[in-house]
């Protein structure tokens, strides 16, 4: 023990005598072993003291690009409070200019109070006056990628498109999960997947680029939208893809199936037994009522005169366009009876008019009679005119003096 100690430094302080730790470790731990049941306890042993000066720095101190990121997260926030406290301030007001209780006003009575008090004949619905909250019309932000050391999270951050990327790693990850479970089930001696488990993905598209980005928080160009849609095509070829239908689903949309929600009526018989078809067709202010009949030689009689009743030759075209497109031209006869004003509308009023009497000859041709625009009422109208205009959308010529 004594010559342990010599090796040692002992402190001179007799209220505090304490052996600090010697030069060679293996002495120490051979001493300690030794001596540690002669030790009082009123003797610490003390250890190295391991400066902590740089840990403290790193905890203390944040990244630059943290400190951003926070800046413009507060100034994000503080933003979004300014703006809803003016999308609150407006709606009270609508409500009183409406009659309505700004407490129970919805979204939807917004919208159309906001369509009543500031109408407009503009086609594209993004040009028109809207009020939505905050949270809807600003785009969002992207949360911080990295720690208050400045590492990212992810090991995609320096691509500068980490969720894109990422999401290709997930896609492609999953791929190799199926081709790992297809070689257990062929091991097994199951070649292929039953054919009722297979996955179904029509009724539905992809998102748009435009839908990406705002998922991303990222600009995705052309190229590589087009990458991703491929990617998720040959991973929906995988014979076992029903088994990560979920992570398909996360990028399409699923459409509405208006076909079968909408009836198409059943053929009507004569006294003859021939089939014919009546409907009704709308263009603006002309109403067209039309009559087809099966078992024909193609005749058309429009208002006790035919085709060239319609003087134009566009118009002529718009209204045996429907018989070109369901094949059924020289196979029906076709009565109409037009009312109203204007060529062109006359013309539309009868192309609605047959393609919906046609849709009863040709029923498995209805979905695409529907994406070719022949089963869609043309609902525009002209404009009203506008206070202080020549007209609805025309001006008054404007002249300096």
């Amino acid at each position: 023990m004594i010559s342990c100690i010599n090796r040692s430094a002992v402190c001179a302080t007799k209220l505090h005598r304490s052996v600090f730790v010697p030069c060679n470790c293996s002495v120490f731990q051979r001493f300690k072993s030794e001596v540690a049941t002669s030790l009082p306890d009123n003797i610490p042993i003390l250890k190295a003291a391991v400066s902590s000066s740089s840990a403290a720095l790193r905890v203390k101190t944040i990244n630059k690009a943290m400190k951003a990121y926070l800046e413009r997260a507060k100034n994000y926030e503080n933003f979004l409070k300014v703006k809803s406290d003016e999308y609150e301030i407006g709606r009270q007001h609508l409500a009183n200019m409406m009659g309505l209780e700004a407490g129970t006003m919805t979204q939807e009575d917004v919208d159309k109070a906001i369509a009543y008090l500031l109408p407009s004949g503009l086609y594209e619905k993004k040009a028109r006056p809207m009020m939505k909250p905050p949270a809807q019309m600003f785009p969002k932000e992207k949360a911080a990628q990295f720690d208050m050391d400045g590492r990212p999270f992810s090991p995609f951050f320096y691509t500068r498109k980490s969720n894109y990327h990422t999401a290709l790693h997930q896609i492609v990850g999953k791929f190799h999960e199926l081709d790992q479970f297809e070689d257990k089930m062929i091991a097994r001696g199951i070649l292929e997947p039953p054919p009722e488990k297979l996955l179904n993905l029509s009724g539905g598209e992809w998102f748009s680029i435009d839908e990406m980005k705002n998922m991303f928080l990222e600009n995705i160009n052309e190229v590589e939208y087009s990458f991703l849609i491929q990617t998720l095509e040959r991973l929906c070829s995988h014979p076992y893809s029903f088994r990560v239908k979920e992570d398909i689903c996360k990028y399409r949309r699923e459409l509405q199936d208006i076909v079968s929600m909408t009836e198409v009526p059943d053929l009507m018989y004569d006294e003859n037994g021939r089939p014919y078809m009546e409907a009704i067709g709308i263009r603006k202010f002309c109403h067209a009522k039309v009559t087809v009949r099966g078992n024909g030689t193609g005749k058309v009689k429009i208002n006790d005169g035919d085709v060239f009743y319609l003087d134009r030759l566009e118009d002529r075209e718009q209204v045996m366009y429907p018989l070109v497109f369901t094949k059924m031209l020289g196979l029906v006869d076709i009565e109409v009876d037009v009312t109203g004003n204007g060529e062109k509308a006359r013309a539309g009023a009868i192309r609605l008019g047959i393609a919906l009497c046609l849709r009863s000859f040709v029923p498995d041709d209805v979905e695409k009679m529907r994406i070719a625009g022949l089963l869609t009422r043309d609902r525009r109208v002209r404009g009203r005119k506008i206070y202080g205009q020549k007209g609805c959308r025309a001006k008054f010529t404007w002249k300096k003096r």
